[in-house]
């Protein structure tokens, strides 16, 4: 019998590659022992002064050939370095399957990156990346890097298939992580949904903004949340930075009664109460205009879709938004304000039935099951590994 392959899950972010060698056993997927993780400005040709091309240019690009300007060849060049010693530092001679996570929009074929707002255009990224590999002494690929993947499907694919994953034990599901930016996941009837193939009827989270026309997203990111400190305080984003100010702290500077603190706090637990509100409703009876939406230009959501009158199983809350929501039980920061809203809107709703409204919450208290934690460290590492695995497997039935 054959060994298996390695399997490496990679995860490249606006300024690093974070990297974990992926076990798996009967009862799912895990992250193995070894871990790297590299800097692109470590690497020949990065500039730190790189500006993007036009946003516009690239949206317009895409709809013809991507012709990336000298800047951006050699921008990817420090990036694919970047990705290539990061696999060599987890190489054990066996073959390997690589699976990567990516930000921007993706080329047609999913195997390069098309447009990103702050980097360059790649457009033959994993043939580039493949080529690189296999002029490296001691890599062996097990197959070819076959697509990249978003953080948001990939968070997916780790509840879905890790061994502690949160989506495995239920039919319907939503997931929301929040770190650097949001990443929104979905499952329904049993199998996962991109949330790029539910766009006509459900908005990512960072697509929404709420009455005041603040997104979404700043009540569920890590800076998003630090911004909110940094206006209540006083203190510069950039002073809260250099002192290590982050959400963690701000939540103990909350529980110590601090002000600022204290208003951070009550404005994210309001506002992602009412987030996962919208979330429950939609999916139930359809959109119903709960949020602007931050793009004007964007077609606004169908009231009908194939999933009408599903209830969730559960609400999995990720990444550092998770960690920090578990450290915030017990306290009277954020986790209860969350819940108490969240019971508020559901009993007031006029959209969800009383079977609905019975099932979320129960002798007038939020479902204690209902929402979840999720344990998975590097999430979007995970799901990236444990998708070369399952599209290997496609590729040979």
């Amino acid at each position: 019998m054959t060994d298996r392959p390695l399997i490496i899950g990679l995860d490249g972010g606006a300024t690093k590659v974070s990297a974990w060698d992926i076990g798996q056993s009967v009862d799912g997927f895990h992250l193995g022992k070894a871990h790297s993780q590299k800097t692109y400005s470590d690497f020949p040709h990065f500039d730190p002064g790189f500006t993007p091309v036009n946003i516009q240019t690239q949206l317009k690009e895409m709809d013809s050939t991507i012709n990336p300007i000298e800047s951006e060849q050699n921008q990817g060049q420090a990036i694919i370095g970047a990705f290539v010693e990061t696999i060599l530092e987890l190489n054990t001679g066996k073959p390997i399957v690589v699976g990567i996570g990516m930000p921007g929009l993706k080329t047609p074929d999913g195997r390069g990156i098309a447009a990103m707002a702050n980097g360059p255009r790649m457009p033959r990224f994993c043939d580039d990346l493949g080529n690189a590999l296999s002029s490296s002494q001691g890599i062996q690929l097990a197959a070819q890097i076959n697509r990249l993947g978003s953080d948001a499907d990939y968070c997916g694919l780790g509840e879905e298939c890790a061994e502690d994953g949160l989506f495995k034990s239920v039919e319907n599901g939503y997931y929301l992580g929040g770190g650097t930016g949001t990443a929104d996941a979905l499952k329904l009837g049993g199998n996962l949904v991109p949330l790029d193939t539910a766009k006509s009827w459900l908005l990512k989270s960072w697509e929404m903004v709420n009455q005041d026309q603040v997104a979404l997203e700043r009540f569920a990111s890590a800076g998003g949340i630090q911004s909110i400190y940094s206006e209540y305080s006083g203190i510069s984003i950039a002073s809260l930075t250099t002192e290590a100010i982050y959400p963690d702290v701000i939540l103990e500077r909350a529980t110590q009664k601090e002000e600022p603190a204290l208003k951070t706090f009550a404005d994210v637990s309001l506002n992602l109460a009412e987030l996962l509100f919208e979330r429950i409703e939609t999916i139930f009876s359809g959109w119903s205009g709960r949020f602007g939406l931050i793009n004007p230009n964007r077609e606004t959501p169908s009231s009908e879709h194939a999933f009408l009158g599903t209830i969730l199983d559960r609400i999995i809350i990720g990444q550092r938004l998770g960690d920090l929501l578990e450290s915030s039980k017990g306290s009277e920061n954020f986790w209860e304000p969350l819940v108490c809203q969240l019971e508020n809107l559901i009993n007031k709703s006029d959209k969800l039935d009383s079977t609905a409204k019975s099932a979320y919450v129960i002798n007038d208290k939020l479902n204690p099951d209902l929402i979840r934690i999720s344990t998975l460290r590097d999430a979007p590492v995970l799901g990236a590994g444990i998708d070369a695995v399952l599209y290997n497997k496609e590729d040979q039935t």
